[in-house]
């Protein structure tokens, strides 16, 4: 499969008032392949391929665990809102079920 995988993003603002509400918008490339659509040229199933769970934390503090499974599109694109209390890194983890990991971070300072 020559499709590229992981590249993990996360766009956020870098800075916000203490209290404000802001959106963390992430994306990663991943094929989410179920493992029962057949490759067209040689007829043979092409492997299961998905981000299985994704873990969000924020000044090593958890703040979301999410399961997927292969219902989720490609390339899946997660938005969340959490309100901004005090500075820090916000981290998350992308898993697949082959074992494969990526890690993105970003930063905010609150004011």
């Amino acid at each position: 499969m020559a499709e590229a995988l992981g590249n993990p993003m996360i766009r956020m603002p870098g800075s916000a008032k203490k209290g404000e509400i802001i959106e963390v918008r992430s994306l990663i490339m991943n094929p989410m392949t179920t493992g029962l659509a057949k490759d067209k040229k040689t007829g043979k199933l092409i492997p299961a391929h998905f981000i299985q769970t994704v873990t969000v934390t924020f000044n090593d503090k958890p703040l979301l665990d999410i399961d997927w499974s292969t219902a989720v599109s490609a390339n899946p694109y997660l938005a969340f809102k959490m309100r901004a209390e005090e500075s820090g890194t916000l981290q998350m983890v992308w898993k697949d079920n082959s074992n494969g990991s990526w890690t993105a971070t970003s930063k905010i300072t609150v004011s």
